[in-house]
């Protein structure tokens, strides 16, 4: 058995952490005793630490005794708790979805001789998996990736709960968004192009611009065409730009009765509780994946379909499951050297080796989250 720790307790974090005890020693931290006794209550095998990951001398402490990390903890200190960890030897897994350019710190991990699986989530992270394999295999022209998370239950005015923080979810609202048209990278502002698109069994849902494609810009730059866009039921779009175009997003302090107040810290509190996802609330995951590109002088699309749902019997939500699982995969992956690289990688730099890619697949389907393949000739 390894020794494992996972930063962060979030749903996402606590849920890698139980899968993983099934097979490791895990440990868990993070600054919140809530969280830790929470995670304790379900899972008493797990060991729990106290600690503030901020404090770069205590994280490398704290992480000494391990053989893998994984990093769960919110984007705003992804890159730094990273590079931490690199500096401190040690292999990790990454899903903390930092604004940053991760291969930034490729150098670094080559240095300390260690490997660093980064984006490694439901989107990012199966998406990249799926292009990373079919990119050896085709000669690609288009990439598109459609994703979300909803609730099961419309709750007016937002239809929409999240199983993350609201600072993260506004961070892909207001983050301008990056997509490759005719080789071109063309930046939009983020909520922009919405369309309306049917997914079987959920209905019809909007999609909108989102910086998601990330990594692949850099390491897939011959493919002509890349997108990806969020989904969410229709008319949430048009509430969050009013909140946007309002100003409510905005990080600059704003005087009230003499007390400065930063409009977005204000929104965040407030919008904790409208988006908190209750620990037995029913929610989805959807993504679609397509593919497009030529095989042995035939033009074919590939497209994967996902449609995940909260699974009652281990009362773990969809998001913690299509984003922790493949993030447990690839701790796996690591710790069985199915994966030696030393280096940072996202994981289209993973998926395009076939037995990583049905390491990933085959570990998500022994989880019950499932990703249906379609493939069709084009004339």
């Amino acid at each position: 058995m390894k020794k494992i720790i996972v930063l962060g307790a979030g749903m996402v974090g606590s849920a890698m952490a139980i899968d993983l005890s099934k097979k490791h020693l895990v440990t868990i931290a993070d600054i919140s005793d809530k969280a830790l006794e929470k995670l304790k209550l379900k899972n008493p095998q797990i060991t729990t630490l106290q600690i503030n990951a901020k404090d770069k001398a205590l994280l490398t402490t704290s992480i000494a005794p391990f053989d893998i990390v994984v990093c769960a903890v919110p984007g705003f200190m992804g890159f730094e708790t990273l590079k931490t960890i690199l500096e401190a030897e040690k292999n990790v897994i990454d899903i903390s979805f930092f604004p940053e350019n991760s291969l930034e710190l490729d150098a670094l991990a080559k240095q300390k001789s260690v490997t660093a699986i980064v984006d490694c989530g439901v989107a990012p992270g199966m998406d990249n998996l799926i292009l990373g394999y079919y990119n050896e295999k085709m000669k690609l022209t288009d990439f598109e990736c459609l994703v979300g998370g909803l609730p099961k239950i419309k709750k007016w005015p937002f239809n929409y709960k999240a199983p993350f923080s609201p600072i993260d979810v506004i961070e892909e609202y207001t983050r301008p968004a990056r997509y490759v048209e005719n080789f071109e990278i063309i930046t939009k502002p983020a909520m922009s192009d919405i369309e309306h698109i049917e997914i079987a069994g959920v209905g019809t849902l909007e999609t909108f611009n989102s910086d998601g494609l990330r990594s692949i810009i850099f390491t897939m730059p011959h493919i002509k065409n890349m997108k990806e866009k969020t989904m969410r039921y229709p008319g949430h779009i048009e509430k969050v730009l009013a909140l946007r175009d309002s100003g409510f997003f905005s990080k600059e302090p704003i005087k009230i009765n003499g007390i400065d107040l930063v409009p977005l810290d204000f929104t965040s509190k407030i919008l904790f509780n409208e988006w908190k996802l209750g620990d037995t609330e029913e929610e989805i995951t959807v993504m679609r994946v397509t593919l497009t590109g030529e095989e042995n002088g035939i033009t074919k699309k590939i497209v994967y379909h996902l449609c995940d749902e909260y699974n009652k019997e281990t009362q773990t939500s969809s998001m913690s499951r299509t984003t922790g699982y493949t993030a447990t995969a690839a701790v796996n992956l690591v710790l069985e050297n199915l994966f030696t690289e030393k280096g940072v990688f996202p994981p289209e730099l993973v998926g395009k080796h076939e037995k990583c890619f049905n390491h990933f697949i085959n570990y998500l389907k022994d989880r019950g989250v499932i990703y249906c393949k379609e493939e069709m000739t084009i004339d």
